[in-house]
């Protein structure tokens, strides 16, 4: 395992939690532990391990370009993913007006319509 790899789980176990990550090691398989990998090493590891940006602000980024691109099983993880990386109800909000300008009305409506389901499901779990 390298230093980026190591570096890499610890963040990801930070922003989406071990219940997350355990699941999604334990379905690995010899098919999609490269995958795994990349993402573990690139992702986590790289780019959200870098100092450039707080974990809220990165969050954003992450929900605006999720939402924007129509990504919702992502985005429902990151949007779950906010209650750690201190991004509020109200930053998703003004995020996904970015999208509803910048990537369409569709897209932001379809992301507040499942922003509204998660954070139901947080309050309702709290």
């Amino acid at each position: 395992m390298t230093d980026r790899h190591a570096k890499g789980m610890e963040v990801r176990r930070a922003v989406l939690g071990d219940a997350h990550v355990d699941r999604a090691e334990a379905t690995a398989t010899a098919l999609d532990a490269p995958f795994q990998r990349l993402i573990t090493e690139a992702a986590w590891g790289t780019v959200w391990a870098s100092d450039g940006l707080t974990r809220r602000e990165r969050s954003m980024v992450t929900l605006a370009l999720l939402a924007g691109l129509g990504n919702h099983e992502e985005l429902e993880l990151h949007l779950r993913a906010t209650a750690r990386t201190g991004a509020t109800p109200e930053d998703v909000m003004e995020v996904f007006q970015h999208v509803a300008i910048y990537a369409g009305v569709p897209r932001a409506n379809s992301a507040i319509r499942i922003a509204k389901r998660i954070f139901a499901e947080t309050e309702d779990a709290a």
